[in-house]
């Protein structure tokens, strides 16, 4: 009876030794299963924020040279624009020495007056200009009239404009006008001036011929 009872305690510690053993290592192996899992996971956190941060750096990138491009295209628009009015000075500055020749100038104005008198539909006409070409028409003026198209009668304003130089033409009605002023055909050939900037670079470059050549 001694032997039985010593033989089942042996059989159920044997069992649980067996029990014990398989646990441990269903344990053993679960923990690599669960390690595994983590580092899988840890790897796969690490590179969403591995992208994450990369996303946000390229468009963090991206706004700085965004930036940086609005930045230089402001400085650019305002290298042009000073470059512009550098040209307008110099065009000033040259259109003196051109007015100095009161026989070149006399005859720039007359096509000048010719020219409106015929695109003008009205047969009474007047003419203002600042008080040197007033003196260098008044000069002319013969001259002038006899250069007029038929029908149409001009008369030079005794009233002085402000003005570099050129004039402009009116009807008797005030409701047609022709500007042939400097400033006038200035402001029509500003874009043609910047155009001429952009390309050569150098306001230097720039024919002021262009403005009172026709």
């Amino acid at each position: 009876m001694v032997n039985q009872v010593e033989a089942l305690e042996q059989a159920i510690l044997a069992r649980a030794e067996q029990l014990a053993t398989q646990y441990n290592e269903r344990a053993s192996r679960s923990r690599d299963v669960i390690l595994r899992d983590a580092a899988e996971r840890l790897r796969l956190r690490e590179q969403r924020e591995d992208g994450i941060a990369k996303s946000l750096g390229e468009r963090a990138y991206r706004q700085q040279v965004q930036a940086q491009e609005l930045k230089l295209q402001t400085q650019l628009d305002r290298v042009r624009w000073n470059l512009v009015r550098d040209v307008e000075a110099r065009l000033g500055e040259q259109m003196q020495a051109y007015l100095a020749d009161d026989d070149a100038w006399l005859k720039t104005l007359a096509d000048f007056i010719v020219a409106a008198a015929a695109r003008i539909e009205r047969p009474r006409l007047r003419v203002q200009a600042n008080s040197h070409d007033q003196r260098v028409l008044r000069a002319g003026w013969q001259s002038v009239i006899a250069a007029i198209p038929a029908g149409k009668t001009v008369e030079l304003d005794d009233e002085p404009i402000d003005t570099l130089g050129g004039i402009i033409v009116i009807s008797d009605d005030t409701r047609i006008r022709v500007d042939n002023s400097f400033e006038g055909r200035l402001a029509r050939l500003r874009e043609q001036v910047q155009r001429v900037i952009l390309e050569r670079l150098l306001p230097s470059s720039f024919e002021t011929g262009n403005i009172f050549g026709g």
